[in-house]
């Protein structure tokens, strides 16, 4: 079967101060608050959930030591095309409708103070660039189909050192199906990627068993709802 994550759940940003990134991403861009609470699992962390569509969220994490002084080309990358440090976001685009919707929501964040470059026409796709709070670089963008034929470069695709044969596993990945049992899990040397935890504490997560992760954290509300 294809198998493949169909979206974004959320994307997971770093903060000092919650309070301004909600006040923006829902005022500024229309997102609607959904959650806020301690983060499970983490001491003295707080969790928020703005809500871009009914799968697609925006969240927070603030914790009281996140570091607060951020360095554009190495934590941030100030632009969409700006560099910064491999591994981190970039930049971050969320998807809209239609080019109205697009000019509709510039005029929003316009409105509010927000300088807006764009909208531009990129011909895979149209988009708009602006800054969120603590050096954010966001873009928002319409447009999707993107044609393999036409937007894949040989000579970029050269100078990644991505040969003929990758360049068709990249286009059309194996399927996968599920055995019958689950797949045990990998252990610490095995070759990843792996999770950031200290040593000792990643080793007993993955010699837990799922049933044990699964009920590590709370799954209750920290409000009733009648």
């Amino acid at each position: 079967m294809a198998l493949h994550p169909n979206g974004i759940h959320h994307i997971a940003i770093a903060t000092r101060d919650i309070k301004r990134q909600i006040e923006f991403f829902t005022d500024c861009l229309g997102g609607e608050l959904k959650a806020l609470y301690w983060m499970h699992g983490v001491a003295n962390t707080f969790h928020g959930f703005v809500e871009l569509s009914p799968d697609c969220y925006v969240a927070f994490q603030q914790h009281p030591d996140n570091p607060a002084d951020g360095t554009i080309g190495v934590t941030h990358a100030g632009t969409a095309g700006g560099q910064v440090t491999a591994g981190t976001m970039q930049h971050l685009a969320f998807n809209v409708d239609t080019l109205d919707d697009l000019l509709a929501l510039r005029d929003r964040l316009r409105d509010r103070g927000v300088p807006v470059m764009g909208p531009m026409n990129h011909g895979m796709c149209q988009s708009m660039y602006f800054a969120g709070p603590e050096g954010l670089a966001l873009e928002v963008a319409t447009g999707g189909g993107i044609d393999e034929r036409a937007w894949i470069d040989p000579e970029v695709q050269a100078l990644a050192g991505i040969s003929d044969d990758d360049l068709q596993r990249y286009l059309r990945p194996t399927t996968y199906d599920r055995p019958d049992a689950p797949v045990a899990q990998p252990g610490i040397d095995a070759p990843g990627p792996h999770l950031g935890y200290p040593e000792p504490v990643y080793r007993a997560m993955l010699a837990a068993p799922d049933e044990a992760m699964w009920a590590a954290v709370t799954s209750e509300p920290p409000v009733r709802v009648p």
